[in-house]
């Protein structure tokens, strides 16, 4: 059936046989109740059966000149546009072995000469009716297939721009991080997907959990919107009080995540990875940053991967309180950081792609505004 809903229209049957006298007979047997196509041979029926529309069922002759029945139904099974049309053995072989040679080859029935009409009628209708049962099921799952995709892109696109927003809000705060977060989340990807190769990370940075972390790094300051302008914007050093105020906004960064968790009511929801960046990406692998002290691995690896990102990047920023070093400062200032600041696994990754950093910060660089 060429659609297996359209009820109306008459199955198409291929009988097979070299016989002239046989195709008649079944032509006439069948044709009242079914469109039927003929074939006098193996070679003709497989050109029948990949031509469109092709057949619902096919009657198959076994002891046939050339091709047999037997490697005629083998190529339909073994050809994607016609290995799910039924094939009946219509032939005198009645041995058992001649059966399981049949159902060995993919036939779905066995019907021994001399044919009884209403037994035949009877075959056929029964697997036309379980074709399009068949047809059905496949053409339903075909279309939640679709429906599950395109639902799990809604998610993803409502995922992503969650994030954009909140890193977005967290820019505003800060006109001279401009492209910072873009550049941050370009190097954790790349450092990320450097460490996929040390097998002490394997099973921490899969392909999905890096994009994860690439999508999530933009909201590692996104606790600065608590901070108050008089520190966040301040040009000079900032006093002892004042610095405690400003490590302040890593847990305001988490809890402000940890309350959208609470309100999609997925605590292991794509937030989790934004959270411990947001949270950690201060602690320093000697145990001496904020706001913790976490040392070694109790720092989660995602944060391990920011610390990198974000010093760096800070290190190559002109702010209003420093100018911008150049990249061979920076990447001698996270050198001597291994095994202080920062990871010495994921020191040493960075050495190896310290010119991808380079390039990612000459991609996104911050353009000066004019005095």
């Amino acid at each position: 059936m060429a659609n297996a809903l359209d009820f109306g229209a008459k199955p198409t049957i291929l009988v097979v046989d070299d016989t002239p006298e046989n195709l008649q007979i079944m032509n006439g047997l069948l044709r009242d109740a079914y469109q039927v196509k003929l074939a006098n041979g193996g070679a003709r029926a497989l050109k029948v059966a990949s031509t469109p529309p092709a057949p619902d069922l096919i009657l198959l002759d076994i002891m046939m000149p050339g091709i047999d029945g037997y490697e005629v139904c083998a190529k339909l099974k073994d050809d994607p546009m016609t290995a799910d049309i039924p094939v009946i053995f219509l032939t005198a072989m009645s041995e058992v072995e001649d059966e399981q040679k049949g159902f060995g080859v993919g036939c779905v029935d066995y019907i021994t000469k001399p044919i009884s009409p209403p037994i035949v009628l009877a075959r056929v209708k029964t697997h036309l009716l379980l074709k399009s049962a068949r047809d059905f099921l496949k053409d339903q799952n075909a279309f939640l297939e679709k429906e599950v995709a395109k639902r799990t892109r809604e998610v993803q696109t409502v995922q992503d721009v969650t994030i954009m927003a909140m890193g977005s809000l967290a820019e505003t705060r800060d006109n001279e991080t401009g492209n910072h977060i873009r550049r941050t989340q370009h190097y954790v990807r790349a450092l990320a997907r450097k460490l996929q190769g040390n097998g002490k990370f394997a099973r921490h940075l899969d392909d999905t959990t890096v994009e994860m972390l690439y999508k999530s790094a933009p909201l590692h300051d996104i606790g600065k919107v608590g901070i108050p302008d008089h520190i966040l914007l301040k040009p000079g050093k900032l006093t002892p009080e004042e610095f405690e105020i400003m490590k302040t906004h890593t847990t305001l960064g988490r809890d402000a995540i940890l309350a959208a968790e609470k309100s999609l009511d997925a605590p292991s929801s794509f937030l989790r990875y934004a959270r411990e960046i947001a949270h950690y990406h201060q602690e320093k692998w000697d145990g001496s940053g904020y706001p913790e002290s976490l040392k070694d691995e109790q720092i989660p690896v995602s944060a391990r991967l920011m610390a990198v990102a974000d010093v760096y990047d800070a290190l190559i920023s002109r702010r209003v309180y420093k100018p911008a070093m150049t990249h061979e400062q920076a990447v001698g200032i996270i050198r001597e950081g291994r095994g202080l600041h920062f990871d010495p696994d994921m020191t040493d990754a960075f050495l190896e792609i310290a010119d991808e950093f380079r390039q990612i910060a000459a991609m996104f660089v911050d353009i000066p505004e004019d005095d």
